[in-house]
């Protein structure tokens, strides 16, 4: 599972955390950005860190064509063109705002809305219907 934004420091970081955090060791979690930020947004961490999820270890990577043939799923979040395809995986775009700016105030409920996603994506998963 691959997630996808534009600096790999708020949304790909925050549904990468809740998938290592709900899955266990069911699913290989990757993130990565088209333009990576220096370091995770740090309204995201402290988000996160209200959900027991510490994010505070984690680096926006540079997506690359390499990352997106391993995953089978590859979920994006704003990145539009930028994100490159591989045929033969299963894409979904999640229309999330992005956090880049926002108080922890104003990233909570973009949290709670990816960790809805994740957890239904996850249930997917499961049952073997992500291909």
């Amino acid at each position: 599972m691959l997630f996808v934004c534009v600096h790999n420091a708020g949304r790909s970081q925050m549904a990468a955390g809740y998938l290592r955090h709900l899955g266990g060791d069911d699913v290989r979690v990757l993130s990565a950005g088209s333009q990576p930020a220096a370091q995770v947004n740090p309204a995201a961490v402290a988000a996160m860190a209200e959900e027991g999820i510490d994010l505070t270890a984690a680096v926006p990577r540079q997506l690359a064509d390499e990352t997106v043939g391993e995953a089978d799923v590859v979920v994006t979040m704003g990145c539009g063109d930028e994100c490159p395809f591989v045929p033969g995986r299963r894409y979904e775009d999640w229309p999330l705002d992005d956090p880049a700016g926002l108080g922890v105030d104003a990233v909570r409920p973009i949290r709670d809305e990816i960790r809805r996603r994740v957890e239904a994506l996850l249930v997917e998963l499961r049952r073997g219907d992500a291909g």
